[in-house]
This record gives C-alpha cells, structure tokens and sequence, in this order.
C-alpha cells in the first residue's frame, strides 16, 4: 500500500474508533505546521504568518511557519501533498500552485487531488508599466510603438511562472507582439529593471510599482485586475484601458493534504475569515499591497480550477516551459 494511501486509510480507521465532529472539537492537541515554499520575508511568507499568529491566538496552540524553497515553490508543495491528511500539516502558497503543474515537465504533487481548499485569503494585482522614456501614455500605444520596433522591447516579470510572467505573455501572444521576456527573481528586481530602463517595460506587484510611479520613475499604464489596486487607486484597470478579459491576480491561498476532516477544515476556514478581517490584518495587509478576499473553501476550489485551466491554455499556446 502506498504511504499515501496508508495515511488516508489510517485517518478513515481513526475516524471509525471516534466521530470526525468529536474529534475536531479538541483539535488542535498539538503545534501545527505551516509550509510555505517560498522565502522568508515576501508577501507569501508574511501573510502566512499574520495568519498562523492569529491561529496560535484563537485555538491556543502553536502554529508554526516553515519556509521550504525551491524549484518555484515545487518542494514545498510537494512535501505538503505527502503530509498526514489530519490537520496537522498545512499550505499557504500562490498560483504557483496550479500553473507549475502545466509549465513543468514533472511535478511530484497534483493540486486538485492531493489538496483540500481552506480559503483563498488575500490577492495581489500586478502594474502594467513603462518606463519614462517609452512613448506610450496607453496600453494602445504601447502596442503601436512595440509594432513599429519589432524585437526592440522586452518586458520584465517577477520571474518564470508567476503571474506577472503569464499577464506578460497573455499580452503578447493575444496582440501578436514581437516582445521579448526577461524573468527577474521577484517584483523587486523587475521593477529595478525597468526603472533603470534596461527593461523597458514591466509586468509586476503593483505594492512595488506604485511608489516608483509616485516618484516618476515609472509609468503605469494599467493594473491588471477586475478592481482598481489599493496602492493606486487612481490607475485604470486593463479593461477600462480598453482590454477586458485580460485580467489576471495573484493570490495567497491556505490548503491542506487531501483528505483531512470537514470539520477541521470548517474550523480554519471560520477562523482565517475572521483573522483577515480584523482591522490590524486590514491595516497590515494594506501595507503589503493585499486585498482581503475570504470567503468559502468551495469559492477558493472554484476558483483554482478556472485558473489552472486559463493559464494551461496560455501555457500551451506561448510553448512556455521551465526551463
């Protein structure tokens, strides 16, 4: 029997002895592990521990963040998916999650079989941006310059798979641009590229670009969002620039192995809603640049699913790989 399975077995046979309900009420009995993939000190990694210190307040235990890197969030992810499916081991990750399985050739994890969704927690909009020196004040002049000056231009992202990377390539490949992509490790590199104009042009966390456009050392021409950014309220969204349906958010979710009790995830689900709601977490959250979602474990399932789809179709058609 696989270990996975043997876990999943052993839960359902514990599950047998006591009532899944009677057993969350004193759940939990012991420090609970959060895993996050990415670095210590970035948005993913800050949230999750407003999160978990919120959790260690309300339910009196530990809640524990550990940083596991590496392979664009693979690692971690995939030692959560592996973890015993009994709340003591969770996730707070990006869309990461459900790209990476469509940019890598193998991923040791699948994110709608191994996971049970919490809460899709916070957001994050990405700045589509230019430097001073681009003569374009709209999107729609951008891309007349770019296809006046074929293979000029070159755009900067957070790096290879992330959100800002996807916007960048949904934007060349629906216009048909001859652009090309520079991947930077993180927003803030991306946004040093494209204030020293060595970059051009610049897909990334609008809590990163807002400030430099403050200062006149970018030029936001949109955000890439439903809604208008929080960091700059007063930049237009992609659509009201004149490009709907070209949106796209990043997003900082919390799950746990598969198969781990409804009630524990109800609980979490209960607690997280209430934590990112305080008006110290507001108060914070802003700070970062976040926007409080909240809402359902079946919303944020919804929700991974429709994205994992659109950005595998991207995927697929701009042959965009990991390299």
């Amino acid at each position: 029997m696989k270990r996975r399975e043997f876990l999943r077995f052993s839960a359902a046979a514990a599950g047998l002895a006591a009532p899944q309900a009677a057993w969350a009420q004193g759940y939990p009995t012991r420090p609970v592990r959060i895993i996050v993939p990415f670095g210590p000190g970035g948005p993913t990694d800050v949230a999750a521990r407003l999160i978990a210190q919120g959790l260690t307040e309300r339910l009196g235990r530990n809640f524990v963040v550990e940083n596991v890197v590496g392979a664009s969030s693979n690692i971690g992810t995939a030692q959560a998916a592996k973890a015993a499916p009994d709340g003591y081991t969770l996730l707070i990750t990006v869309n990461n999650l459900v790209i990476n399985p469509s940019m890598f050739d193998k991923v040791a994890f699948d994110p709608y079989k191994d996971f049970d969704p919490i809460i899709l927690a916070v957001s994050f909009s990405s700045a589509f941006a230019v430097h001073p020196s681009v003569p374009a004040k709209t999107v729609k002049e951008l891309i007349e310059v770019i296809r006046a000056n074929p293979g000029k231009y070159s755009y900067a992202s957070a790096g290879l798979g992330t959100p800002s990377h996807l916007l960048g390539e949904q934007f060349r490949v629906t216009h048909n641009l001859d652009v090309v992509h520079v991947p930077y490790g993180g927003s803030g590199p991306a946004i040093t590229a494209g204030i020293s104009g060595h970059t051009p042009i610049v897909f990334a966390a609008m809590s990163a670009a807002a400030p430099q456009a403050s200062a006149g050392k970018l030029r936001v021409l949109a955000v890439m969002s439903e809604k208008p950014s929080s960091s700059a309220p007063d930049v237009p969204t992609i659509a009201a620039a004149g490009f709907p349906g070209m949106e796209g958010e990043g997003w900082v979710g919390v799950l746990a192995p598969m198969g781990t009790p409804k009630e524990v995830i109800a609980l979490l689900n209960k607690h997280i809603n209430e934590i990112i709601t305080t008006p110290e977490s507001k108060e914070k959250f802003a700070q970062l640049g976040l926007d409080i979602v909240g809402g359902t474990a079946e919303a944020f399932a919804k929700q991974m699913r429709a994205e994992g789809d659109k950005w595998a179709k991207l995927i697929k058609t701009a042959n965009i790989k990991a390299k």
